[in-house]
């Protein structure tokens, strides 16, 4: 697994600031709340933030006093009160990395990301490390479906535990999700993952994002990617996914732990915009997106800015 790297912590709190002052800008500006001609959506999401429920410690090397999902929490309130219509998603590994995952399993993190109101995840490769019987055991405790599209429980207890897709209706906007996950042989313990078949992604993209936007007539299609947002090799990730699709219009991504400072623009085989984002690790980012709609419900624009969970920021 890829980790970003910041060249030094000066490198990393610029970063910091320079998230604060665009979301800053972004409130003072009110750009969705001044004409109501068309409708808007903002899409708030996470990834990999492996049971980091308290900050890091504050003799933390690179990020003392950061982060934690207590902290996303908070921030995922206050955007709640401004904005009419929030969605929360998560793209995978919420377990593992805090004795909070070695006490009680997963399911304080499943029990917090419930309260918080999360519409839906995907399994990341560490979301198998109790095996299927130990997800399954405490994935009672989230009242949101995990969207596994190409991943085959068929043969395991998983099998119609989770979804393929979902469609939400808000404001009315339609809206259709669907999962993927990363290839786990190689990268997960066979005992782990046991009869689990993987599908190939791409093939799996093609065929959700078509029958969600045709045959459910979603105004907007979003994947909840953990397949990695780009590597140096020809493995499939985020951004070649963007390039390869048709009918994506936002990759909410994990597993590489990459910090963006927005989202970016993949052109795809139609020559039409694909939003791509991720939002680092260990809840020290929350991922953001601002779209708006005509009244024919067709994408006008978009704003991104990722907003850190600093130290000061949230009101515990």
């Amino acid at each position: 697994m890829v980790e970003f790297k910041y060249s030094s912590r000066r490198d990393f709190l610029t970063k910091i600031v320079f998230a604060a002052a665009s979301f800053q800008f972004l409130n003072s500006f009110s750009f969705f709340k001044k004409n109501e001609s068309f409708k808007s959506l903002t899409i708030l999401h996470t990834n990999d933030m492996h049971s980091h429920i308290d900050s890091f410690p504050l003799n933390h090397s690179k990020y003392p006093g950061l982060g934690g999902i207590r902290r996303i929490a908070s921030l995922v309130r206050k955007i709640k009160s401004q904005e009419k219509n929030v969605i929360l998603i998560d793209a995978g590994d919420i377990f593992q990395g805090t004795p909070y995952f070695n006490k009680f399993k997963g399911s304080l993190e499943l029990k917090l990301m419930s309260n918080m109101g999360y519409v839906a995840s995907t399994m990341g490769n560490h979301d198998f490390d109790n095996g299927i019987k130990g997800f399954n055991n405490v994935l009672h405790n989230a009242n949101f479906p995990f969207l596994c599209s190409n991943y085959d429980f068929s043969n395991s207890e998983l099998k119609n535990k989770t979804k393929k897709y979902l469609v939400k209706q808000i404001d009315g906007l339609k809206i259709g999700f669907f999962g993927l996950g990363v290839k786990l042989d190689g990268l997960v313990e066979k005992k782990n993952y046991g009869e689990t078949k993987y599908l190939d992604p791409v093939k799996t993209t093609h065929y959700w994002s078509e029958y969600l936007k045709y045959e459910e007539r979603c105004n907007l299609v979003i994947c909840i990617s953990h397949l990695g947002y780009k590597y140096e090799d020809d493995k499939i990730s985020d951004l070649k996914l963007a390039k390869l699709s048709k009918n994506v219009d936002v990759i909410v991504g994990g597993h590489t732990h990459t910090f963006l400072d927005k989202a970016v623009l993949i052109k795809n085989q139609e020559n039409k915009n694909v939003i791509v984002n991720q939002a680092g690790w260990g809840a020290l980012s929350l991922g953001r997106i601002d779209l708006k709609f005509s009244k024919n419900k067709e994408i006008l624009d978009s704003l991104s800015v990722n907003e850190i969970s600093k130290k000061n920021y949230a009101i515990i």
